[in-house]
């Protein structure tokens, strides 16, 4: 006889204005995108991987080498090589010694050779030595003294199966073929 209508349901919205649900925890990730968050950016050389970005901050100095895989920011002073898979010196950064990454980022200063796919000096870069890059760019206004070599990490050529090598002829033997002999 009668038929009701399903109304649809309420929104986070109105829930939130009648003061009768509870808040998402903030460590909780809500359902649905969030109102006014920023869109995810897509991963890039220029934004942070999902590792995370290790710094060391203006107000330390480190002697020694550093390697690793992640990502670093340098924003102190560092005498050694530093071999990690994306660098970026910052504006009161200061390297002294040989650098090499995948991405290398210089708006500070570097006194010694740079390696990597990518490498940029920003406007504010100082850089003393050599650069070996697949891709280079270099901001108007940045210092850089030494030689770019373009450098491609080409794979190794297949091997081919190696084959004996050939076993020498034996001399030619002369038989004397005489009568009577």
């Amino acid at each position: 006889m009668f038929n009701k209508t399903k109304s649809p349901a309420p929104t986070p919205q109105a829930r939130a204005d009648s003061g009768s649900s509870i808040p998402p925890l903030p460590d909780l990730p809500a359902s649905g995108p969030v109102p006014g968050a920023a869109a995810p950016r897509s991963a890039g050389p220029s934004t942070v991987s999902q590792r995370g970005l290790s710094t060391l901050s203006s107000d330390l100095q480190f002697d020694g080498n550093i390697s690793g895989g992640g990502d670093l920011q340098i924003d102190g002073a560092i005498k050694g090589d530093v071999r990690v898979g994306r660098l970026i010196v910052g504006e009161t950064g200061a390297v002294e010694g040989n650098v090499s990454g995948d991405y290398v980022e210089i708006r500070g200063r570097v006194v010694g050779a740079i390696s990597g796919k990518q490498v940029k000096l920003i406007a504010t870069a100082y850089v003393d030595g050599d650069i070996t890059a697949e891709q280079m760019s270099i901001d108007i206004g940045a210092y850089f003294q030494g030689r770019v070599l373009q450098g491609r990490r080409e794979a190794p050529a297949p091997t081919a199966p190696a084959r004996p090598a050939p076993a020498p002829e034996p001399a030619p033997q002369i038989i004397d073929m005489k009568p009577g002999a």
